[in-house]
């Protein structure tokens, strides 16, 4: 059986504080998870029953975060990326996180596989 799964990248050049990171996952996996729920219902189902799994990298910046949007784009997998609305540590409209997917967890891995745990 395929396996889907939905993979988070947060930026780690930010300097977020631990409860900032977490609420821009959250931001990142829910969007993300809305998105693939219209646009790809059965992916989005499969995840759903299957435990939702998740799992949550680091990325050290915006030139890498724009390498990965890249590759999704051209492998046509869904995302969703989380700009800060500026209310507590950061900027306005500072790109925090990427939620991407779910999609099947082999071809998340070939374009994050690489990627540290947060």
């Amino acid at each position: 059986m395929d396996e889907y799964k939905q993979v988070i990248l947060i930026r780690t050049d930010l300097k977020m504080g631990t409860g900032k990171k977490c609420a821009q996952s959250c931001h990142a996996s829910i969007s993300s998870a809305d998105i693939v729920r219209v646009k790809n219902k059965d992916a989005w189902k499969k995840w759903k029953n299957s435990g939702q799994k998740k799992v949550v990298l680091r990325v050290s910046g915006i030139e890498d975060l724009s390498e990965i949007i890249q590759k999704l784009d051209k492998a046509k997998i869904l995302y969703f990326l989380v700009r800060d609305a500026g209310l507590t540590q950061l900027s306005p409209g500072t790109t925090t996180a990427l939620g991407i997917g779910p999609a099947l967890s082999t071809a998340l891995d070939k374009i994050t596989g690489e990627l540290k745990l947060l």
